[in-house]
């Protein structure tokens, strides 16, 4: 299973949010490059960044930032918020980014994430926020009426081969993941599937690779030190993609 530190940045700074809430954020004493150097030393081979300025306003707003990450760290990196073009994913793409995460777009523009799926294959991946089954979009401020699931059936038969989904009542809670929706989606009608959000004890490590879990992204327990990062990376055996 896969390990993923996750960065959130707001205006070049490290945040955690509370159930997504940007007026509930915590803001960590080092710089987002700072973060990931220090996640590479503790022996992490992938990325999670999350531009929240980006997937409030449409536009790669912390683009910079992202990509001088990239280009220093050498770790492979995931980058989504406000990506929501071709262009900016060749971008993305093109300073070294590995994979790609649509989320508002996939699910306003369902024929975007086709074309996009079609041109760049595996380095496309989506990000399905859920809250009580539906999904949440533009920076988790709106609630549409699609259901989270059936959504990730969808993908699938268009070839998304990778689905990031967060359970938003857990994120940044620190009260435990939804293990019981990670069972329901280790099944063969649905893409890999990477947990977010919640995840704060080594057990949830060990049964989320029980259940086949392809990754697992970690924020405010490693920048609240319960969880180990070396530990965690131990027990879940990651392997480069």
């Amino acid at each position: 299973m896969k390990i993923f530190p996750a960065i959130d940045i707001i205006g070049g700074k490290v945040v955690r949010l509370c159930q997504g809430a940007y007026g509930n954020s915590k803001t960590y004493g080092k710089t987002p490059l700072e973060a990931a150097e220090q996640f590479a030393e503790q022996g992490a081979k992938y990325l999670h960044i999350v531009d929240l300025d980006g997937a409030r306003s449409g536009n790669a707003d912390n683009a910079k930032i992202i990509e001088e990450i990239v280009l220093k760290c050498g770790l492979f990196v995931e980058v989504g918020g406000g990506i929501r073009s071709l262009g900016q994913i060749n971008k993305y793409l093109d300073c070294g980014i590995k994979r790609i995460i649509l989320g508002t777009a996939a699910v306003q523009d369902f024929k975007f994430t086709e074309k996009a799926v079609e041109k760049f294959r595996d380095s496309i991946a989506v990000g399905v926020d859920e809250i009580n089954g539906k999904i949440a979009i533009n920076g988790w401020k709106e609630i549409t009426d699609i259901d989270a699931n059936d959504f990730c059936r969808h993908l699938k038969k268009i070839g998304v081969n990778n689905v990031i989904y967060t359970d938003i009542s857990k994120d940044g809670m620190l009260n435990g993941t939804n293990l019981d929706i990670y069972k329901v989606l280790c099944q063969t009608e649905y893409p890999k599937i990477t947990a977010s959000g919640g995840i704060t004890e080594l057990s949830e490590i060990i049964k989320l690779k029980e259940l086949g879990v392809y990754g697992a992204i970690l924020g405010k327990a490693l920048y609240e030190n319960k969880l180990n990062l070396k530990a965690v990376i131990n027990i879940a055996g990651d392997e480069i993609c």
